[in-house]
């Protein structure tokens, strides 16, 4: 029975570790934007929109086949999702106009769309029975850790080794072969396979005994989401034109800190409880915009640093609570189905609202965009913490 439970354990920590290495290359080209922008001369609206090509290939995976893994199967499904992430590191090795850019964050997005819903299921379906608070924290901390390392691997890169817009991605690729390989060595976890053919597009939905959950948590995503937007779309921007920082290891390590801290705020979760996790993350997701507002109108870098910590922690506890409480009601033959709904909504927070703040750079300058996001986001942030505080989620998991 021990060396089960070992097995399962094993197994879920190389799929988290495989989740890892597909988010991060999501996440690599984050400090490389100014070298993108100076080599092709693009600007800051571009930056978003380059940034949020990829949040539109994750949703569309998602409403498109959001259920995959529920039908062929989690292995078939999360190799797909390599495929394009090696296919995306391709695209920009090659890049030799901005289209190249587009294509490869399509590509990353399609990936990313892959694995999100089906690797954080299959991370907890692997794990033994009596582990599932673990193996939750596990798939999210592999998201949010892999989503960190991207900038941080890259940014280390391209400020102290050569080629630093192909060197990122050859690493990258290095380490997607090896993932592949350890994903063909997992065990599959659908028992009931059925054919593609049965894989239908599906719209947005929760089944009735998930929606007291679903509103707030779903709201707490999108905002966490909206703020890692804005750090790794225009935070390196904003370091070089306001702060003078022109190292890339520091922009890589500031978006990193961010989803670092995520993980911290998910490590809490299971201390504070999810019924306590969702309301103190929208007050620590407050705390974080409070502090990117203060850095915007004194440019002091010490206090993005700061937003990133807070904000990040304050991600971290809200995101992990939805996700377990989500999870927590969904029937199991819904759960991938569920989880992806969710991711929907989280992705369309670093979409919609990151290309709100590039509209709005040229006519007001980057500090008045940003705070206009911030001013949105804490509005819809309060919100949701009100109606937390007065009706809080029904079950803690």
């Amino acid at each position: 029975m021990d060396g089960d439970r070992r097995r399962g354990w094993r197994q879920c920590l190389l799929a988290g570790a495989v989740f890892a290495v597909c988010m991060a290359g999501t996440t690599l080209p984050t400090p490389l934007y100014p070298l993108y922008q100076e080599k092709f001369g693009f600007s800051e609206l571009v930056v978003t929109v380059v940034y949020a090509v990829y949040a539109f290939g994750v949703i569309g995976v998602l409403l498109l086949a959001g259920n995959a893994s529920d039908a062929v199967g989690r292995r078939p499904v999360l190799m797909a999702g390599l495929g394009f992430s090696a296919a995306s590191a391709v695209c920009f090795l090659c890049a030799t106009a901005l289209g190249w850019l587009y294509a490869g964050r399509l590509l990353s997005g399609l990936s990313a769309g892959l694995f999100t819903g089906a690797a954080t299921v299959y991370v907890m379906e692997l794990a033994p029975a009596g582990g599932a608070s673990r193996a939750t924290f596990v798939a999210t901390a592999a998201n949010m850790g892999g989503l960190g390392c991207g900038p941080l691997l890259a940014g280390v890169l391209a400020q102290y080794a050569p080629w630093p817009l192909y060197l990122p991605f050859v690493v990258h690729l290095f380490l997607v072969a090896v993932s592949a390989a350890v994903l063909l060595g997992l065990d599959e976890t659908v028992r009931e396979r059925r054919p593609p053919s049965t894989v239908r597009p599906q719209r947005p939905g929760v089944p009735p005994q998930v929606r007291s959950v679903f509103g707030p948590a779903a709201i707490a995503a999108f905002v966490g989401f909206a703020l890692f937007g804005v750090f790794t779309s225009v935070s390196p921007a904003f370091l070089a034109q306001s702060l003078d920082v022109h190292d890339h290891a520091v922009s890589g390590l500031v978006v990193a800190l961010a989803f670092f801290a995520s993980t911290a705020g998910q490590l809490a979760v299971g201390r504070v409880g999810v019924r306590r996790s969702l309301p103190l993350g929208c007050a620590g997701l407050l705390a974080g915009l409070a502090l990117l507002a203060a850095a915007l109108v004194w440019d002091l870098l010490a206090l993005v640093v700061a937003s990133a910590l807070v904000g990040g922690v304050g991600q971290g506890l809200a995101f992990r609570g939805a996700l377990s409480a989500v999870a927590a009601a969904s029937p199991p033959d819904r759960r991938a189905a569920v989880i992806s709904t969710l991711f929907v909504v989280a992705y369309a927070g670093i979409s919609v609202p990151v290309i709100g703040v590039g509209l709005l750079v040229e006519p007001i300058g980057l500090e008045g965009a940003g705070l206009a996001f911030i001013a949105c986001m804490a509005a819809l942030v309060g919100a949701a913490a009100v109606y937390l505080l007065r009706r809080p989620v029904p079950a803690d998991v």
